[in-house]
């Protein structure tokens, strides 16, 4: 049978169930990967299952979200990481060393394998032929415990590229291409799968800034043939003898086809507040700029630095508009510095930032209020930026250049002829900022400080759920809509009493204290409920304060996991227009003693009732029932 890319290496992996499209399937997971943030709650959860060592092939804990260090807390999280890696066999990626997923492609991916990481931008690794795939932290620590990974298999969209692209236009241009096509949600349980003569014009970073941002589609995930271009990059990183090719079989079938020729393709820029809001950028030409950031997983290569360097040489950044530039790892900082290119940075006025995510997460760099701030990054939900009045732009790093240099949106087409940039032959290696698990490390001690607190208990699923709606919400609420980022609340990441407090809280400011009191209740929900970042927060926090069940329109795929995994129903209404019949405050009375495919919602305060579906597998029907995975984990164990 002739096969796609992704139906390789899903077939080399698969543990459990058939590839067709909708049906349950398990994979075999070779590596996991876990960022700071999401890490601490993950290592607590691995601890709880009583697993000595991990089971993966290799696992990785980096240390780049919660970096700024106001008070011990983060600085406490880091120590409890670093003691966990070294007790159960983890890499420990120091903080300084740089952003997961760049570091990811650069020292550790290879084609042919599956990773699996607690951040939803894991799929950038889809850049060098992998099966990569974004999920809660819950889900990554049963990885490591040797668990294989249950997903629905996904169907297949091949995305044929042609031609090349022009001068001013990069990668980050064709994905904003994709995603003004598919929006935020028409990449839902799919998997991209980049084919056609013009994949062999784009570098693996390219790749990986084009599979990071499918993620935006609400795809599974993203993946690209494994090929000469993939064996130059990994022949420059020291890692040749990690390479094979892989490629689509002659007359695979696709369950659906776009095309895009990049030749085609122009400059673009994603709008406030939606990734999918795209617009060409001389339509908004002339429009004042306060601040443009360069970096995050999804734009902080060194072939991204390295044009913005070229195109700054011997000028000035605009007096009126702030520029940061913040590398994805501390060996692209280290080349720059080698090459001469990090002095012409410098000297352009730009202020050089940590090797972090930093501003992609609200963690310093706010905007001015209702500032304006073109970013290279990969979302700009309301309020992401720290600044909730802000209005943040999403764009390509030469057209973040010529903001910097213009102080006003400009179409980067403008700007003198392209530079030339080279990337090196063999680049700078240096892996001091990577701890290896060792006989002598593994009888380090884990310390938790004073903001690490146990992870909550959940009694198993009732048999009736009675309560009130708590909060009704509009389409496309982000996971940063319901467990907002930034430092004040990202540096209770382990502490799930605590940040709980601020769940919905540029929402409705009182819901945290309302659900305490009611003792839960429900969540009414639109379109895309939990779409952006994989943080299982969102989830566990609401758990924490009572929610028994979420209805919905339709979800995003990540959040419906981490939903199942901490025993909260989701639900979706069969007739759409049924969204209508209620009300935040309504009395709702849920049977739920036969988790069915439909259930009937009775509606106290109207006296009416809707149809609803619960489109779980009976596993997934198991974990609720045990009050989540963690529950049905150890009751496995016993």
């Amino acid at each position: 049978m002739k096969q796609t890319v992704a139906e390789k290496v899903v077939a080399n992996h698969l543990a459990h169930g058939k590839m067709v499209a909708g049906e349950e399937i398990a994979l075999k997971i070779d590596h996991t990967l876990t960022q700071d943030s999401t890490g601490t709650l993950a290592y607590l959860e691995f601890e709880a299952m009583g697993v000595p060592k991990v089971k993966t092939e290799l696992s990785l804990s980096f240390v780049d979200h919660n970096m700024l260090q106001n008070d011990f807390r983060n600085a406490d999280d880091h120590r409890y990481l670093q003691g966990v890696a070294a007790k159960y066999g983890i890499v420990f990626s120091r903080p300084g060393n740089g952003i997961c997923h760049q570091l990811y492609l650069e020292r550790f991916a290879k084609p042919g394998a599956t990773l699996l990481g607690s951040d939803s931008h894991t799929p950038t690794a889809g850049g060098m032929g992998m099966i990569a795939i974004g999920a809660g932290g819950l889900d990554v620590a049963a990885a490591m415990a040797g668990e294989p990974f249950y997903l629905e298999m996904p169907s297949i969209t091949g995305i044929k590229l042609t031609g090349k692209l022009a001068p001013f236009v990069s990668a980050k241009d064709v994905i904003l291409q994709i995603l003004r096509q598919l929006t935020v949600k028409g990449g839902v349980n799919k998997i991209l799968e980049y084919t056609g003569s013009g994949v062999k014009t784009l570098s693996v970073p390219e790749r990986g800034t084009i599979t990071n941002m499918g993620t935006e589609t609400g795809a599974t995930t993203s993946i690209f043939p494994s090929d000469e271009s993939t064996q130059a990059f990994l022949r420059a990183q020291g890692r040749e003898e990690q390479w094979c090719e892989l490629g689509a079989d002659e007359g695979a079938k696709y369950a659906e086809t776009l095309d895009v020729d990049l030749g085609k393709v122009e400059p673009l820029i994603a709008l406030p507040h939606s990734p999918d809001n795209v617009k060409a950028v001389s339509e908004l030409e002339g429009t004042p700029v306060d601040q443009v950031c360069i970096g995050s997983c999804t734009n902080s290569s060194l072939r991204d630095l390295k044009i913005v360097s070229a195109l700054l040489k011997g000028k000035k950044v605009s007096e009126n508009t702030s520029l940061t530039v913040s590398a994805g790892s501390r060996q692209a900082m280290q080349n720059l510095a080698a090459s001469g290119e990090l002095e012409v940075l410098i000297a352009s006025g730009a202020r050089i930032l940590e090797n972090a995510c930093g501003p992609c997460i609200g963690i310093g760099q706010a905007p001015t209020s209702e500032g304006v701030s073109l970013r290279t990054f990969n979302r700009n939900f309301k309020g992401r930026s720290g600044t909730q009045d802000a209005k943040v732009y999403l764009v390509s790093p030469e057209t973040a250049v010529a903001a910097a240099l213009t102080g006003k949106i400009t179409d980067p087409r403008k700007l003198d002829k392209i530079p030339q940039i080279s990337m090196p032959e063999k680049f700078v290696l240096s892996d001091a900022m990577f701890i290896y698990p060792s006989a002598k490390s593994a009888v380090a001690k884990v310390v938790m400080g004073p903001n690490i607190k146990p992870l909550p208990t959940f009694q198993p699923l009732p048999s009736k759920l009675t309560g009130g709606v708590l909060l009704k919400t509009g389409d496309n609420v982000s996971t940063d809509d319901i467990l907002p980022g930034g430092s004040e609340i990202m540096s209770l990441r382990s502490n799930i009493p605590e940040i709980s407090k601020y769940t919905f809280i540029h929402t409705d400011k009182t819901f945290a204290c309302r659900a305490l009191e009611k003792g839960g209740d429900f969540i009414v929900g639109g379109e895309n409920y939990g779409q952006g970042s994989s943080r299982e927060h969102a989830a566990l926090a609401p758990k924490f304060l009572g929610v028994k069940a979420i209805i919905a329109k339709s979800f995003a795929r990540i959040h419906m996991a981490n939903l199942v995994n901490f025993g909260i129903l989701p639900l979706t209404f069969v007739d759409k227009k049924d969204y209508e019949k209620i009300a935040q405050g309504d009395v709702l009375d849920l049977d739920v003693r036969e988790l069915t495919e439909h259930l009937c919602v009775k509606n106290l305060t109207k006296g009416t009732s809707v149809e609803v579906n619960l489109s779980l597998t009976e596993l997934e029907k198991s974990i609720v029932k045990a009050g989540g995975k963690l529950a049905a984990i150890k009751a496995k164990q016993k």
